[in-house]
Order: C-alpha cells, then sequence, then structure tokens
C-alpha cells in the first residue's frame, strides 16, 4: 500500500471562482498529478480518474454518503436541512429508493412522453421565427420548470422558488463561500416554500408526489421521508435537467456537422445527449465520507477522510475515453459516463431527464436548421455544477 504522504500535494483550489467557470484546464492540471490527490486548500482527497471515481461510486460501504456531499460530516456538524435520499446510506436509503422506484420505473416514464411532448412543440414553435436567442433563458429554463412540477403534481404558486432552491441544495456540496453565501441569501423564504409544497395537502391526485405519500399508507415510509423524497424529486429533477439541456445544446452549437447529421437521423438524439452530457457534465463534483481505511488509486486514504469527485474529469478520462476525451465524437459509444453518478445512488429520476432533454432536443432539430454560437457564453458561478447562465445563438429556421 502506498504510503500516505506519497499522495500528490494539489494546491489550487476547486473552488475558486476562476475554476468554476472554466473547470476544464484546472481538471487536465489535477490528473496530470496522478487519479487520487491531496487537495491543500479543502483537506480533502481529490479523486479524477475514471476508474478511481466508478469505485467510490460502487462502493457505498467503504465511501459513505451518511457523511453528506459536502465538505462537512454532516453526522457530526449539523445539516442546514434534514437529509435527502442523496445524503443517506442503507438501510434507510433502501427504503427510500424503493418507494422511488415503484413510481419512477419505465412504465411511467414512457407515460410522460406525450404530456411532455405538447409543452416542447409550444416552446420550441414560439421560437421558430427567430434568428437569434438564448437557448439558456429561452430553452433550457422555460421547459423544465413547466413539464417536471406538472409531473410531480406541486401547484403553479411557489413554482418561482424551485430554482434558487436547488441552487442552494447544490452549491452546499461545497465550501461556505461567497458563491454560497449569494445562494442562500433568502434561504428561509425559498425552503418554507417548497417544503410546504412537498406536502400531502398541496400535492393533486395524479402526480408522482401523490404516489410517493402513498408509500406511507403502505407503510414503507413515514410522512417525513415523503416530504424529503418529493423534495429530492424537485430539487434534483429541474436545475440539473436544466443545465443538461442548455450543456447539450452549448456543445452541439458549436458541431455544426454533428447538428447536420442529426437532422437526417433524429432518432440518434439520445446518443447525441449522452456524449454531450458525458464531455459537459452538469455535476461536476461532490464529496463521499471513508468509512475505513482504504487504498484508492495507489493512495492510502484514513477512515474519516473526505472524498472530492471529480465527476467532470472521470467524464474526460483519456484512460477511459482516449486521446480526444475533450472533443466531442457523435461515433464514440458514451453510454457508461458518470454524468448521473453510477451505483447504489445512481439518480433514480435520470429517465425522466432523459426524456424531456431528447423530446426538447428533436423539436430543435425540427424547426432549426442550424444552430452556431452568437458571442460568448456567460458561465454560471457555482460550486459543483456546471453550466450557463447565458447562451446566445444564431438560428437558421428550418424551410
Amino acid at each position: 500500500m502506498t504510503a500516505l504522504n506519497d499522495a500528490a500535494l494539489f494546491t489550487e483550489d476547486p473552488f475558486d471562482t476562476s475554476v468554476v467557470a472554466d473547470p476544464y484546464p484546472f481538471l487536465k492540471r489535477l490528473q496530470a498529478m496522478g487519479p487520487v490527490t491531496y487537495l491543500e486548500s479543502t483537506g480533502s482527497y481529490a479523486v479524477s480518474g475514471f476508474d478511481e471515481v466508478y469505485e467510490v461510486l460502487t462502493d457505498f460501504e467503504t465511501y459513505s454518503s451518511a457523511g453528506g456531499l459536502g465538505p462537512k460530516d454532516i453526522r457530526q456538524d449539523e445539516a442546514w436541512r434534514p437529509p435527502s435520499i442523496l445524503e443517506s446510506d442503507p438501510p434507510i436509503h433502501t427504503l427510500m429508493r424503493r418507494a422511488l422506484t415503484g413510481v419512477i420505473n419505465p412504465s411511467t416514464v414512457r407515460a410522460l412522453r406525450e404530456p411532455f411532448t405538447g409543452p416542447a412543440v409550444d416552446l420550441i414553435g414560439g421560437l421558430a421565427d427567430r434568428s437569434s436567442l438564448d437557448v439558456v433563458k429561452d430553452v433550457a429554463e422555460k421547459y423544465p420548470i413547466k413539464v417536471f412540477p406538472d409531473a410531480v403534481g406541486i401547484p403553479e404558486h411557489g413554482r418561482e422558488h424551485l430554482l434558487p432552491y436547488g441552487n442552494m441544495v447544490f452549491n452546499a456540496f461545497g465550501p461556505e463561500n461567497y458563491i454560497f453565501q449569494q445562494a442562500f441569501a433568502n434561504s428561509d423564504e425559498h425552503s418554507s416554500v417548497v417544503m410546504a409544497n412537498c406536502e400531502r395537502e398541496m400535492l393533486d391526485d395524479s402526480g408522482f408526489g401523490a404516489k410517493i405519500w402513498e408509500r406511507v399508507a403502505d407503510g414503507l415510509i413515514t410522512e417525513q421521508q415523503a416530504v424529503l423524497l418529493v423534495r429530492a424529486l424537485l430539487s434534483a429533477g429541474v436545475d440539473t435537467t436544466i443545465f443538461g439541456i442548455g450543456n447539450t445544446l452549448s456543445v452541439l452549437a458549436r458541431e455544426p456537422e454533428a447538428w447536420e447529421e442529426l437532422r437526417n437521423a433524429p432518432h440518434l438524439a439520445k446518443f447525441a445527449i449522452d456524449e454531450a452530457l458525458r464531455l459537459e457534465s452538469p455535476f461536476q463534483k461532490f464529496h463521499r465520507t471513508t468509512t475505513a481505511d482504504v487504498e484508492l488509486g495507489g493512495v492510502a486514504i484514513p477512515e474519516g477522510s473526505k472524498v472530492l469527485l471529480f465527476i467532470g474529469a472521470a467524464n474526460r478520462d483519456p484512460l477511459k475515453w482516449g486521446e480526444d476525451a475533450d472533443q466531442f465524437s457523435l461515433s464514440r459509444s458514451s453510454s457508461g459516463h458518470v454524468a448521473f453518478g453510477m451505483g447504489l445512488h445512481q439518480c433514480v429520476g435520470q429517465p425522466i431527464a432523459r426524456l424531456e432533454m431528447e423530446i426538447i432536443l428533436q423539436q430543435m432539430l425540427q424547426r432549426f436548421e442550424t444552430i452556431t454560437p452568437n458571442g460568448e457564453p456567460t458561465p454560471l458561478v457555482h460550486n459543483v455544477l456546471r453550466g450557463f447562465e447565458s447562451l446566445p445563438v444564431t438560428v437558421t429556421p428550418a424551410s
């Protein structure tokens, strides 16, 4: 086993605003130091190699989520909110995930295609005569915030709090820096509205939320767990999907040949989405906590250590994806990427996110012959998510 002091020391701060705005030069420098390094700025171990990230994601017993996905161990330091399914391990996680998989499964996801398609047709159809648009503000931020809360069954009132609440949730996976403080500026208001809308009396009778609450009647979960599961759906099912749509369109806007190929073969949209998610992963990094002394990537990591998984690095690791890993390739098989996690905590809502991305991309392909960047995008400054505040493009309407 490699001695602890053999872990390469990396002195750069992964949460520096310049790094989160443009993470990839930093990630290349990090990976050049080895798949596992020690981060001086955070006191945690950075895991950037694909194989090592995969190992952590699939070994929940050694790398615990119950300690929280942020830099603090929430079992010792009280968290800002009750832990969700993301911040739990079996047996609690098993019960909560069983409640979710009974609600979100291939049958229920297939049933969403028709109700999800109409709003996409209306949204993109309303943009079809434009020569320029902002794919974040005009598309990515509008579509999920409509269709997914409808599917969950929450009321229209209060949906304006979903994005700022999700911003809080995910920024809390990083340190309590300036980015964190900005996200939490109106935390009480956002939290109270979102939590209230997760109660049974606020949900309609046909959405995912009501079906989760049925598991309370079955005795599988408690009322508090039902609230937390509805909350988890809302926080995870909106922000990351918005970033997934925006990031996919940002990639394809830079790939005119791929756009043309997709217009001729729209059934390839799902493969283009996987490759875009690999290249521009919405979820860039989060923590786990070791439950025992362990060796990872030739480095000894003590029990109780925080490890910081760099999903964005793993999905661009040339040892996994080849020397062109930082380039888009429609012919690449990207299905093994870890943008949605892997193992026990793999995102249970990913089929819905994929469906939303596929529907909106296919509508864009039908309506626009070309899409190209129109000036520089404005990156979102966020502790753990990768996305854009604004992404202007020029489009040519299809004839």
